[in-house]
């Protein structure tokens, strides 16, 4: 089944009680058993829907895993995916990292004794000096947030199966239709579904694929008894969202090809981030290890002031958190979805005053242009 069928036809795809195309949202808290235990799968919907359960199908089959899991935000996903491990354990993850992940490792999982080192992941040796007696897991981010670096996963899972480690890829920015990380010899795959996989700036969402059985029954039982999960209503809408995203994606693609040429020949753009391009550090990388370059681009205006004489001219992309809408987005990493990372360190990394990310959305590319142009000038 190719890419674009699987998103509409895997999983779950119509009802089997009804037959109706659109699998139907499952109202329910609870279910009539039988008799005790003598349930038709499904007893409580903390422990499983079946709306939520045909979006887990349906993210299982476009990653390639064993088995999806719904959460009722990213941030959930991944506080979940970390609950795997016990107090003492450690994990190396990207140091170019989003903001929210910084913060639950280093200011609540923490508590838990769950230590943390930062990396810049896309140096291979820089992980290899991290690994400790203690360390169960290698956590990346490829692209990063705000930077877009490229780590090589295939080369990290080696690494760490040498020395029997979990490899976790969050692929908020790529997602399974760009990348599946799993093929490439991830464990875990985790998604801020919020993003691009909703793609309509509807719903909060957080997504997580396992490659193996003991993964699936380890994570269940996590998310049965903490209850991070994804109601009904919301699943119903990301799996409606998932059925576009691959032509949402290509014309992203190619608004965002256009955009980057544009600012790469704009006298006030110090420095434009996109892999897509030959001058990326990881540009060859990124062509191996994915099948496009996504639409999330940064560039740096040189200050903090220019950045907000930016922002107050545009009119076509919205100021905002989040990304991977139909609408086009803007931000300041430093001062929004970085804010939680201490200057010193936002410093460290090059996350700028004057840094600007934008998501690219549906617009036609022709207004998006013009309205940088103007805002810029």
């Amino acid at each position: 089944m190719k890419r674009k069928t699987k998103l509409i036809h895997g999983g779950i795809s119509e009802d089997p009680a009804t037959g109706a195309v659109s699998f139907p949202i499952y109202q329910v808290s609870t279910y009539k058993q039988e008799g005790v235990g003598g349930h038709k799968g499904f007893e409580y919907s903390r422990t499983g829907n079946p709306t939520r359960n045909a979006l887990e199908e349906l993210i299982k089959d476009l990653e390639g895993g064993t088995a999806g899991f719904a959460f009722g935000s990213g941030m959930a996903a991944m506080t979940a995916v970390m609950l795997l491990f016990n107090s003492g354990d450690h994990v190396i993850l990207t140091d170019d990292v989003y903001g929210g992940s910084y913060r639950v490792m280093t200011k609540v999982l923490n508590r838990l004794g769950i230590d943390s080192t930062f990396v810049d992941t896309t140096n291979l040796e820089n992980i290899k000096s991290e690994i400790r007696p203690n360390t169960k897991a290698i956590h990346l981010e490829t692209p990063t947030n705000p930077l877009l670096k490229i780590t090589d996963i295939e080369a990290v899972g080696k690494l760490a199966k040498e020395h029997n480690l979990l490899t976790i890829v969050d692929n908020t920015f790529s997602t399974p239709y760009w990348q599946n990380p799993i093929e490439l010899g991830a464990d875990i795959v985790l998604h801020s579904a919020t993003k691009y996989l909703g793609g309509h700036s509807d719903v909060v969402a957080g997504l997580a694929v396992v490659n193996s059985e003991r993964l699936a029954e380890e994570l269940h039982f996590i998310q049965n008894s903490t209850g991070g999960i994804l109601g009904p209503q919301d699943s119903w809408l990301l799996i409606r969202g998932m059925r576009t995203l691959g032509i949402r994606l290509e014309e992203m693609e190619n608004n965002t090809a256009a955009i980057v040429g544009f600012l790469q020949g704009h006298s006030s753009i110090k420095k434009v981030f996109y892999p897509g391009l030959e001058t990326h550090p990881n540009h060859e990388l990124a062509k191996r290890q994915a099948r496009g370059f996504g639409g999330m681009v940064s560039f740096d205006v040189g200050s903090a002031e220019n950045a907000d004489k930016l922002l107050s001219k545009v009119k076509y992309f919205t100021l905002a958190e989040s990304l991977g809408a139909v609408e086009s987005l803007i931000s300041v990493p430093a001062r929004m979805t970085h804010a939680s990372i201490p200057a010193e360190r936002r410093a460290e990394l090059g996350i700028t005053d004057g840094l600007v990310r934008i998501s690219v959305g549906l617009e036609d590319v022709e207004d998006l242009i013009e309205d940088l142009t103007q805002a810029l000038e």
